[in-house]
């Protein structure tokens, strides 16, 4: 019955990109949800389609339950007409018989942009307005099915970047003026700057929706016409906005989020012919696959990022990127790779004078403190595995990087300490590492960043066992007390 059955998910439903979303990620209580908002479908008749009870599919939907069972999701994807590919699995035995129709959208557009948003400005718009207008909609239920969701990597995803390369489609309106002027921009593009500068300072997600209602007003006006001066900043502000709130995602652990900002500001900084800025975007994508112990997927968009910014980059960016080349080597274990591309950040970052009004404001942070901070967590990845060869050497570069950059930057000034503090354990000095793990403990307590607490949760392990000094045992309260918080 459920094979023949017409009253099934249209493919206009199945293209709205909540659904989409919901598909991926396997969030079948989403899925049953939207069919029954917008496709017509009651309870009932969703369990007749899949072949579950009533009560099953109630408890799917409150979230009291997930769908983990292949032959459960089989049949609702046979139950509801959704095509294999959207939800993984093979194509579908019925696909064969019928041709179901794609949404327009990904027909037109599958080549060039395989997440069905086309690289052109107004689609970039479009897809701001949804992501910000679904993100400031969020329930605290909707926000915990959030944390599940994983991010694409591999072919699927450097594909659908690939329009990066070329240069960015107009949309062939007549430019006019708009209601924004040139005073209007700049405050926009301040306000930008303020948010990025509360979040490397602090870190975590408290002020996300502040950033998310900004950059949802910046896609109101560019759905308005604009002159090209004041729309290629707008789209200049959209990128530096949606980096920040993807950086702000990350660092509250919605990590699928966060990387749908990072695509949302690549495209925009496209748009805004910011070559310079999409590198820094693609590190920051990079970065989160290292997180996520996907070193081969972040080299790869790390020499993409290289290769798109070879003519543009100043030599900050390039020490930046030359550095996030070297942590995807240590991560892979490659020592004399990483101390090759570490030398090439060295060399670029001395090309870089004094004056730091020379390059733009969003890659000042990265001076001698900040190299010497990132290169110390590397080294202390390396020191992981080899301690006697690699952790005294991890210990300079962060006490370096302690020294010179201070608490102002309190997110990366915490996560030094807890580096420095590992280090020690590493090295044997028990009583050097409770030291560090208190002032460790004193710095997190300043941050709300989760990307901290869970650092922290990494050095717990180090203060446990007997007969440890009393600083230690001390140290690990502190940590305990503070994460439980």
């Amino acid at each position: 019955m459920a094979a023949i059955t017409p009253n099934s998910l249209s493919p206009e439903i199945l293209g709205r990109e909540d659904m989409r979303r919901a598909l991926e990620e396997h969030d079948f209580g989403a899925v049953f949800a939207l069919a029954k908002k917008y496709g017509g479908l009651s309870q009932n008749r969703i369990a007749v389609l899949c072949g579950l009870t009533p009560g099953k599919v109630s408890t799917i939907i409150n979230g009291s339950q997930r769908v983990t069972s292949f032959d459960v999701i089989c049949r609702i994807a046979d139950g509801l007409r959704i095509p294999g590919r959207l939800i993984g699995l093979a194509a579908r035995s019925w696909e064969h018989e019928e041709q179901v129709a794609l949404p327009r959208v990904e027909r037109q557009e599958e080549r060039t942009a395989p997440d069905g948003v086309p690289w052109r400005p107004g689609a970039t718009v479009g897809m701001a307005t949804h992501l910000t207008r679904s993100d400031l909609l969020m329930d605290r239920r909707a926000a915990t099915r959030a944390l599940a969701g994983v991010t694409i990597g591999g072919a699927a995803l450097l594909d659908e970047l690939e329009p990066w390369l070329q240069a960015a489609a107009r949309d062939g309106r007549p430019a006019r003026r708009g209601r924004l002027g040139r005073l209007e921009v700049a405050e926009l593009e301040s306000t930008a700057r303020a948010f990025r500068a509360w979040d490397h300072k602090f870190g975590g997600g408290l002020r996300r929706k502040a950033v998310l209602g900004q950059l949802n007003e910046i896609a109101g006006h560019l759905e308005e016409q604009q002159t090209d001066e004041i729309e290629q900043r707008l789209y200049r502000v959209m990128a530096q906005l949606a980096g920040t709130a993807a950086t702000m995602a990350w660092d509250s652990g919605l990590q699928r989020r966060a990387q749908d900002y990072y695509r949302l500001a690549l495209r925009a900084s496209h748009a805004g012919d910011d070559m310079q800025f999409g590198a820094n975007v693609l590190a920051g994508m990079a970065r989160q696959m290292l997180y996520g112990n996907r070193a081969h997927d972040a080299l790869e968009l790390i020499r993409f990022a290289q290769d798109g910014s070879r003519k543009a980059a100043g030599p900050r960016v390039r020490a930046m990127l030359h550095t996030r080349e070297a942590w995807g080597y240590a991560a892979m274990g490659r020592v004399s790779a990483f101390e090759r591309a570490s030398g090439q950040a060295a060399e670029a970052l001395a090309e870089a004078d004094g004056d730091r009004d020379a390059e733009p404001y969003w890659i000042a942070y990265f001076d001698e403190a900040e190299f010497a901070g990132v290169t110390g967590g590397r080294l202390l990845d390396l020191a992981r595995d080899d301690p006697r060869r690699h952790a005294e050497k991890a210990a300079q570069q962060i006490g370096e990087a302690i020294e010179r950059r201070g608490p102002e930057a309190r997110r990366s000034h915490a996560l030094d300490w807890i580096g420095l503090a590992e280090c020690h354990f590493l090295m044997g000095d028990a009583r050097g590492g409770g030291d560090h793990a208190h002032r460790a403990v004193d710095a997190a307590a300043h941050t709300r960043s989760n990307r901290v607490r869970a650092q922290l949760g990494e050095l717990y392990p180090y203060t446990v066992g007997h007969g440890v000094p009393r600083v230690v045992g001390e140290a690990r309260s502190r940590i305990r007390d503070l994460l439980a918080k």
